[in-house]
């Protein structure tokens, strides 16, 4: 009788490890979404991650070798040391032995500080078995499982590959959530069959102050990861929350804004190149504002200048308009041109005078208590638009504004819709909470779509074929301005059936508070400019 070679059969397992109590096991399956507000907490992140997964991976991998070593090694001396056993005193059994030879073996087999119980099956007649077992209350034949059972009891086929019909067979299986260690193998040539089951709680238990080690390792990773990159975005992002003040306050309009240059790298590049755009656009914003300053300084001195000879040339036109009647008529065309030429000119001079002071920030408003149906008729019977012009506005509405300019705006805005409209000309005034709209409707063509976004633009003209139009371009761009420094608007839009144009003037019922924030800004302006 010999029994199988250990090392022939062992180590081939007749079910997969089903171990249940594996330390990964139950790890979250989904991260909490982490809203990120900021750079600095992005780097945080990032950092922790990697080393996260690291020290994941790291201990991932080191715990699943040392597992791998811990029950590898425990499962090679068990089955070795049955193996031996078997062969040593199983091995020994008469063919025919009786429960209590079996059962004193079993114990002698058990008993030699190995850890394992064991049960030994034999026959004391032809298909009357009888079992053996170290200790009941440990190791019973129900506690082997019934494919590793068919494993060992199957015979194999004798060749050149395999020279033993039996093998020792093994199978880690769980009890109770202890996990344990079943092996089976029989004597060859007739003999008892015998089973051992052997507890891994001992490798288990060690496993899991590894795990637990591991854990701690890795929590300890990504704390100092997490301060290692609250180190790292400090001192990254100290330089970057530099420049983004400076250029903050160069947005702002402190063009003097300069960073403070140190080190080799590539922020100290940037801020170099920071420092070098700044002064480059303080340079060339200075040669703009001289450029613009002389251009504004001329149109007012130009605008001054002229009006002295305007003024003699009005005097002398409006004595030829009145002797019109008895001039040559051969003359008479060209006196008439000189008047309207010379009240266009008039007009174009005021306009620019006016269009200076509002470049020059010297623009005031006079305010008064305005009622605005009243306003509103004074100003188209001042220019004799009564029978053009259909008003739709209750008397008693009243506003704090600039009554002049409020004039300059709706002879613009009405005389724009009388000179390029279509009569009538229909002109609605209503409130809405603080807020005047005052709704100028001509029924004309409508103004083109790519002229649209022109048309409060200085000088423009919807037609280039009529540059020399009565109109200076200047009307409607003035208009926009007194509205501007009412802190109100105008907007521009076809009417939605199709029927003309539509300007909406939109004003504060009452313009005391922006004249007094414009005062404010002015002194900061002039205090900033000191």
């Amino acid at each position: 009788m010999r029994p199988a070679a250990a090392g022939e059969g062992g180590g081939r397992a007749v079910v997969p490890d089903a171990d249940p109590d594996r330390p990964w096991r139950g790890l979250p399956a989904g991260r909490a979404c982490v809203r990120r507000t900021s750079l600095r907490l992005r780097l945080v992140i990032v950092f922790a991650l990697v080393a996260l997964t690291a020290a994941a991976s790291a201990s991932g991998i080191a715990y699943w070798l040392n597992r791998e070593a811990v029950l590898q090694r425990t499962q090679d001396s068990a089955l070795n040391d049955f193996r031996q056993e078997m062969q040593r005193r199983a091995a020994t059994l008469p063919l025919r032995p009786t429960e209590e030879e079996l059962r004193r073996t079993a114990e002698e087999m058990s008993s030699g500080g190995v850890g394992y119980g064991v049960v030994l099956l034999g026959e004391r007649a032809k298909g009357k078995p009888i079992a053996g077992v170290s200790d009941p209350d440990r190791f019973t034949m129900d506690d082997v499982p019934q494919e590793l059972r068919a494993a060992v009891n199957e015979r194999q086929e004798v060749g050149d590959g395999n020279a033993y019909p039996y093998h020792l067979f093994w199978q880690r299986t769980t009890r109770d959530g202890t996990p344990y260690l079943v092996g089976g193998t029989r004597i060859v040539g007739g003999g008892p069959t015998g089973y051992m089951f052997k507890s891994l709680e001992p490798e288990r238990q060690d496993l899991n102050s590894l795990a637990w080690s591991l854990g701690i390792a890795s929590a300890l990773a990504l704390v100092v990861s997490a301060l290692l990159a609250q180190a790292a975005a400090t001192t990254v992002l100290k330089p970057v929350h530099r420049l983004g003040e400076a250029a903050r306050r160069l947005g702002e309009g402190e063009l003097d804004t300069r960073l403070r240059v140190s080190g080799t790298d590539e922020l100290a590049d940037l801020s170099r190149t920071f420092n070098s755009a700044a002064e480059s656009l303080q340079k060339r914003v200075a040669d703009m504002s001289a450029r613009e300053e002389s251009s504004r300084r001329f149109v007012a001195d130009m605008s001054h200048e002229l009006r002295t000879p305007l003024t003699a040339l009005t005097a002398v036109t409006e004595v030829l308009e009145e002797e019109e009647d008895g001039l040559d008529p051969m003359i008479a065309p060209a006196v008439k041109l000189v008047v309207s030429e010379t009240r266009r000119l008039n007009t174009l001079v005021e306009n620019l005078m006016e269009v200076t002071r509002f470049d020059a920030g010297t623009a005031r408003l006079v305010l008064d208590d305005v009622d605005v149906a009243d306003q509103v008729t004074a100003c188209i019977d001042a220019r004799a638009w009564l029978d053009a012009v259909e008003l739709d506005a209750e008397r008693g509405l009243m506003v704090r504004l600039d009554p002049r300019r409020l004039d300059v705006i709706l002879a613009n805005l009405i005389g724009n819709a009388l000179k390029h409209g279509g009569s009538p000309v229909r002109v609605a005034v209503r409130t809405a909470e603080d807020d005047l709209y005052i709704e100028v409707r001509d029924h004309g063509p409508g103004i083109p779509e790519d002229v649209l976004p022109h048309v409060f633009d200085r000088f423009y003209k919807a037609s280039a074929s009529r540059p020399r139009s009565e109109g200076s371009g200047l009307g409607l761009s003035i208009a926009m301005e007194n509205a501007l420094i009412h802190g109100g608007d105008i907007t521009a839009a076809n009417s939605p059936d199709g029927d003309g144009a539509v300007f909406v003037l939109r004003l504060p019922r009452d313009a005391s508070r922006t004249d007094a924030e414009q005062d404010l800004r002015q002194e900061g302006g002039g205090e900033g400019g000191a």
